[in-house]
């Protein structure tokens, strides 16, 4: 009985704020987030950089400029002006020299009427590895094992020129050609998949084809407790197209693709939306998609290559005209 009472008690004390988590579909904030910083063998160092947007809906664009700045050098530093909801990790990256010291670069991004901004620096504090990139992305299922700091990221070719024009309502065939070379993290259901980009699988992992693959039990997936402190994601190669400049909403991909930010909502065509199952790769290592654009203007189309843990990317720039 003195139990319950004490257990009562501190129910009473506990504000029933701090009980309380409230999600948003509009109308938030938009944050910029610094990742951290890996050193490079000639001496300079790169910065990693992401966004989060606490909107479950709302999106925005935000073109270049005093609302999407990064400075010293900018405005420009090749960051995005789509930004889609929720988290969007390690996106992009700044190289800097080996004598940057302690100097900082800040992005600035303002929506909703809010400025926020993300300071990056070489404090020791932000240094990070693979495998720090992997389980913040809770990558290979939240796994912390040490291969993942010898991870090699997908390798990512896409065919024709990095830039193109097209007129309003004619669709563009994109072709991407994407591999897994370490087979690291492997896919849970023991299926093969391709090592390098456009090439077809190798024998022995033809054989593995062959082999009856391991299901994976939905109801563990969607009743089993979290296991880290962050959305876990399954192992696995696997290609998304996102609009990394301009109007998405003008945008229209053909197949759907599968989202590229942590939508941890159930079935939500996301890698962190339970009880998601990451699609067989195409063998040969080739994802086709067609586009269309609604609206004439210039786009910043990007192909996502992950292999649950890393991302390797590609941009294409698309001219639409009247």
């Amino acid at each position: 009985m003195k139990a319950f009472a004490f257990l009562l008690t501190l129910c009473v004390l506990v504000p029933a704020a701090a009980q309380t988590r409230f999600t948003y579909s509009k109308g938030q904030p938009l944050a910029p987030a610094y990742e951290g910083w890996m050193p490079n063998e000639d001496g300079s160092y790169t910065l990693y950089f992401g966004y989060i947007n606490t909107n479950w809906q709302q999106e925005f664009d935000i073109p270049v400029g005093p609302d999407n700045d990064i400075e010293p050098g900018g405005p420009d530093q090749g960051q995005p002006t789509h930004f889609y909801p929720r988290r969007n990790p390690f996106l992009f990256t700044i190289r800097v020299p080996k004598d940057f010291g302690t100097k900082e670069v800040i992005w600035t991004l303002k929506a909703n009427g809010k400025s926020e901004k993300a300071y990056a620096s070489l404090k020791t504090d932000y240094q990070i590895d693979k495998q720090v990139i992997s389980t913040e992305v809770g990558g290979d299922f939240g796994s912390l094992r040490d291969e993942l700091r010898y991870n090699i990221p997908p390798e990512l070719e896409v065919a024709g020129e990095p830039q193109r024009t097209l007129k309003l309502g004619e669709a563009l065939t994109l072709v991407a050609l994407a591999g897994d070379p370490d087979n690291l993290p492997p896919r849970r259901d023991g299926k093969p998949q391709p090592r390098h980009a456009g090439k077809p699988l190798e024998e022995a992992d033809k054989a593995k084809a062959a082999a009856p693959a391991r299901t994976a039990n939905v109801a563990n997936q969607t009743a089993r407790p979290p296991a880290a402190l962050v959305m876990e994601s399954g192992p696995g190669l696997r290609l998304s197209w996102i609009v990394y400049r301009g109007n998405a909403a003008a945008v229209t991909f053909s197949p759907d693709q599968m989202k590229t930010w942590t939508d941890s909502r159930m079935w939500g065509n996301s890698p962190w939306s339970p009880p998601y199952a990451i699609p067989d790769p195409p063998a040969d290592g080739k994802w086709t998609t067609q586009v269309t654009f609604q609206e004439p203007g210039t786009y910043i189309l990007r192909a996502v290559a992950s292999d649950g843990s890393l991302f390797t990317y590609q941009n294409v720039t698309i001219t639409v005209t009247k």
